[in-house]
């Protein structure tokens, strides 16, 4: 039996999403843990909506468990190349947290967690190596066909490499959140057709969402919320 991993208490989470908190995990650097976040419990969501969704099983609720399950049909339906597009998945485990969703951390050349999209352009700009990784992401969510809901800028990261003597270039981008077909899966996992041309519709959603964005930097609007790092939360205090 594993041992139970001490992350201590959900203040040294270095991120937050809409129902989780993300850990560095403390035996391994190269992963983190998604957590459960208390107030947004299986529970406790569950008992938030109406008749008759609040009929649906308990499990349906849980964020990690469903990630996990979507992972599992996207390693099945689409194969390895899947994972050059999102991160890589080691299942649940146990912590004095309660139970965790573990998979690949994506890291920096220089160790530091990757910048999610939303703050790269918001930082950086469209620059020439992102045009690059993101025509080659595109392409490839595209024509794997690859499960998702609405692609979201802060829940794709921006993982950059640097050669000797050259500033930093964009590498590739991976989706962290927001995995598995929504409306009727069944017809996009039997369609590979189908599937590319949802996929498609998502990228292209992704890009009115990215020139949306910058679109906004330009007219000094308001930055909005979720997916920024500061320098502290991108640093583990294990080196790489």
């Amino acid at each position: 039996m594993s041992a139970l991993i001490k992350l201590h208490n959900i203040d040294k989470a270095f991120t937050q999403g809409g129902n989780r908190l993300c850990f560095f995990d403390p035996q391994d650097n190269s992963r983190c843990i998604k957590i459960i976040r208390p107030d947004r419990t299986p529970e406790l969501r569950r008992k938030q909506k109406k008749f008759p969704k609040n009929l649906k099983p308990l499990s349906r609720f849980d964020e990690n468990k469903n990630e996990l399950m979507e992972v599992e049909r996207i390693k099945k339906s689409v194969g390895d190349e899947a994972f050059s597009l999102i991160p890589r998945y080691f299942g649940m485990v146990e912590t004095d947290l309660g139970s965790g969703l573990s998979l690949e951390m994506i890291r920096d050349f220089d160790g530091k967690i990757s910048l999610s999209l939303k703050q790269y352009l918001w930082v950086n700009g469209f620059t020439s190596s992102l045009k690059k990784a993101f025509a080659l992401f595109s392409d490839s969510w595209s024509g794997l066909g690859m499960p998702s809901r609405d692609l979201l800028l802060h829940n794709i990261v921006v993982q950059q490499t640097k050669s000797q003597n050259k500033p930093p270039e964009v590498y590739r981008l991976v989706v962290i959140d927001g995995l598995g077909w929504s409306g009727l899966p069944v017809l996009y996992y039997f369609s590979k057709v189908l599937a590319r041309a949802k996929a498609r519709k998502k990228i292209e959603k992704l890009e009115a969402a990215m020139a949306n964005l910058l679109a906004k930097k330009a007219s000094n609007a308001d930055w909005g919320y979720h997916g920024w790092l500061n320098e502290e939360q991108r640093t583990s205090k294990k080196s790489i």
